[in-house]
């Protein structure tokens, strides 16, 4: 699997988004706060929807030309990134976004009061996942760093290796091997981190309080908090790309379709119109 097809889907706090191969996006969901204004953006190649345990979203759009867009809500300056430059990667968490610049360098923006946005001094950075409170970024040489909230040791990363993906959940992270096998620290209450068996892993997406990974075969594996159905995914297949919500979950299938399950209160399931999702080859 390509890296870059991972940020075609992003399944936020409590609404979904996607991007086509035209480089426009498409929403759903709840837009309480503007997070789903995105039909006027133009030459996006790829995407991230806050997600969080509690609270509002936003979404964010990384431009062809390494410039960012966002929209929603805004109460900590997370939208404010019209002025970053030499974008290559994007993430967004709860009151935050942060970005990986094409030196491997990291931006952050937004609430800071656990730390999680102190990632000035990070450097060889290849790609970030944000939590509601802790930040995690993977470096080329596969290990791992985070900083933010550990108070359930979601931040106890550092003796990690051989890593190809990372994912930040609530409370919880998971790390994604190189063999295909997933590691996880943190909170398990609901046995989000219940994920030593897994096998033949080629993506994984923390959502609030559930974990879920892509397989070779386009199958997908999920545990955690199961309450809206958000883990129901053992029929699905053809899959290229998850993205684990709030309460929900997102998956591509390689036709350039969507399918969800899990919270659809809001909307943020009504994907079954979409079409055309992916990037260009141009």
């Amino acid at each position: 699997m390509k890296r870059k097809e991972w940020k075609t889907i992003a399944a936020g706090y409590r609404h979904s988004v996607a991007l086509q191969t035209d480089g426009t996006v498409l929403a759903s969901g709840d837009n309480k706060d503007g997070q789903c204004d995105v039909s006027d953006w133009r030459n996006i190649i790829a995407i991230a929807a806050g997600s969080a345990h509690i609270g509002s979203s936003h979404t964010v759009g990384l431009k062809r030309d390494g410039t960012l867009i966002a929209t929603g809500w805004n109460k900590y300056g997370q939208c404010e990134v019209d002025h970053w430059r030499e974008i290559v990667s994007i993430a967004t968490g709860w009151r935050r976004t942060i970005a990986i610049k094409t030196d491997g360098t990291v931006l952050p923006v937004g609430q800071n009061n656990e730390g999680q946005c102190n990632v000035g001094d990070w450097e060889s950075v290849v790609a970030v996942s944000a939590g509601d409170w802790h930040t995690i970024g993977l470096k080329s040489d596969g290990t791992t760093v985070s900083v933010g909230n550990n108070r359930y040791g979601q931040c106890n990363v550092s003796d990690w290796h051989d890593l190809v993906g990372v994912a930040a959940g609530y409370l919880h992270t998971v790390g994604l091997k190189s063999d295909g096998t997933v590691i996880a620290v943190g909170s398990s209450k609901d046995g989000q981190c219940e994920v030593n068996g897994w096998k033949d892993v080629v993506a994984i997406s923390a959502g609030s309080n559930h974990t879920v990974g892509l397989k070779s075969d386009g199958s997908v594996v999920a545990v955690g908090r199961n309450n809206q159905g958000q883990c129901d995914v053992s029929g699905w297949h053809g899959i290229i790309a998850v993205s684990a919500g709030y309460a929900h979950t997102l998956a591509l299938k390689a036709d350039g379709t969507a399918v969800a399950v899990g919270r659809n209160e809001e909307g943020q399931g009504e994907v079954s119109e979409w079409s055309g999702i992916g990037l260009s080859d141009t």
